[in-house]
């Protein structure tokens, strides 16, 4: 027996693969999905077989048996379609970015707090990477002692021919800051353990893709809060020759030692994804995280069926979310509070 239904509006990115698998692994029902797109969703149907497809989303949203809807829509409607949610009494589970305004932002935190819903961004290089993962732990147990510095770097690969029009459209995919950045200003906020912190500068821009006006093909943003500070590289600069999409890693810098994590690739030769090396006052080691447990779906599920926040708090998901929005402004030059 399924702990409850859930149901998916918008399938514009991969990530909802991983976003299904975590609440069907955590026990829940997958009652079906809406999605315009024929090709997209024919394609989805291949990996969900037994998956319906509904074709008016307002089936779902009025369905009362359906308790969480899920989605990975082009991030412009990602805001709209988790407003409608949580509005039809119903929890949000959204990829990454879960808005692409301060505007957005300002609505979504309203609606919420005004409809009691849980309105989850799923920062999926966190709480769907097992590396990242362990290290939390590690960091929980005081492995590294005070975490007081990090460092992200999330390059991409572009696949230019690949990608639909929205991708190159600022203002559908929020720009670089906004999407693949707030993955980052996320795990720096988790890391350092921070309340409140600081945009200290930011950078966005166009390098390489001229063709393409509206990518914003690399950025970087540089964070402080009491008693830590952040850098955050981001780029679409993937050389063809690495066997994978990208090299994304996150270091940690403790006041007791230092944790390395090369999420999806080695280049140093090791197979495999989610290598964590830990360096601390007793030496050196590599753990092999490829095991490590995701939690995510059934803390969510849980906390759908109890109201409580043990995947996230909202404050944690709005705050992460709120940094790199803020950062994004800041580098287009935009007047806005660099505090969160």
């Amino acid at each position: 027996m399924s702990l409850f239904k859930f149901a998916v509006i918008g399938i514009n990115h991969d990530h909802i693969h991983g976003q299904v698998e975590a609440m069907v692994g955590a026990g829940c029902e997958f009652a079906g999905f809406h999605a315009p797109e024929d090709e997209l969703a024919a394609a989805f149907m291949q990996k969900w077989p037994a998956a319906k497809r509904i074709d008016d989303k307002r089936r779902i949203l009025e369905d009362e048996s359906i308790r969480l809807v899920v989605s990975a829509g082009i991030p412009g409607d990602r805001a709209a379609t988790g407003l409608e949610a949580m509005r039809h009494g119903k929890d949000y589970m959204v990829d990454k970015p879960g808005m692409i305004s301060l505007e957005e932002l300002a609505e979504v935190r309203r609606v919420q707090a005004e409809t009691k819903r849980i309105y989850s961004v799923l920062y999926s290089e966190h709480y769907a990477q097992p590396s990242t993962v362990k290290a939390g732990d590690l960091v929980q147990q005081g492995a590294i002692g005070k975490v007081i510095h990090t460092v992200g770097l999330g390059p991409h690969r572009i696949r230019k021919d690949q990608r639909p029009p929205w991708f190159f459209n600022r203002a559908r995919y929020g720009g670089i800051l906004t999407d693949i950045g707030s993955h980052q200003a996320e795990q720096f906020l988790f890391f350092t353990g921070a309340s409140a912190a600081r945009v200290k500068s930011a950078t966005v821009g166009n390098r390489a893709n001229a063709d393409k006006p509206g990518l914003q093909d690399f950025g970087d943003m540089h964070f402080e809060t009491e008693g830590a500070t952040g850098y955050v590289r981001l780029d679409w600069f993937t050389p063809d020759g690495l066997p994978t999409w990208g090299d994304g890693r996150l270091f940690l810098l403790g006041t007791e030692g230092t944790i390395e994590l090369r999420k999806y690739v080695d280049v140093s030769g090791r197979p495999g994804t989610d290598h964590l090396f830990l360096v601390d006052r007793k030496g050196m080691r590599h753990i092999d995280c490829a095991s490590v447990e995701l939690p995510y779906g059934r803390q969510l599920a849980r906390d759908i069926l109890e109201r409580t926040e043990t995947h996230m708090t909202q404050a944690h998901c709005f705050r992460s979310m709120e940094l790199a929005l803020k950062a994004q402004a800041l580098a287009e030059g935009k007047p806005v509070d660099p505090t969160v």
